[in-house]
């Protein structure tokens, strides 16, 4: 009995899983808006495994956090992503965060040189399309 009570338990426990990268503000600190390179962002905050469209305009660094209990779906409780857009000389040009609140997209931290922010379409299709397509939408 006592072994079947604590199998229930463990059961019953939540188990979350971190999936990607997302690097530090002590990292992000070492990059400079301006001034830093891509080499600079490399050796600071490593290589990212996602890339802007365009060959060289922005690093995408994606990181999630999930809960999984017992036998229900997987819950994403936390999703970041940190944008690095380079200029065409290659130097830093912004530096944001986005968060994802409520199935919304939230600005967490922003630092640019330039009023125009180029590539938020880009996260924001990358945060919105998660999560959001169904196995039945596939087979239809």
């Amino acid at each position: 009995m006592a072994l079947g009570a604590s199998l229930l338990a463990a059961g019953c426990t939540a188990i979350y899983q971190n999936h990607g990268y997302v690097p530090t503000e002590e990292d992000l600190a070492q990059v400079q808006v301006g001034k830093s390179s891509r080499d600079d962002v490399a050796a600071a905050v490593g290589r990212p495994s996602a890339s802007g469209v365009l060959e060289g305009s922005a690093w995408y660094y994606v990181g999630s956090r999930w809960k999984y209990y017992g036998a229900r779906a997987p819950q994403e409780i936390d999703r970041q992503v940190v944008a690095v857009s380079f200029d065409k000389a290659g130097t830093v040009a912004n530096v944001e965060r986005f968060g994802l609140e409520r199935g919304e997209v939230v600005v967490l931290s922003r630092r640019v040189t330039k009023s125009n922010i180029k590539g938020i379409s880009v996260v924001r299709q990358l945060l919105g399309s998660l999560g959001r397509v169904s196995a039945t939408q596939l087979t239809q």
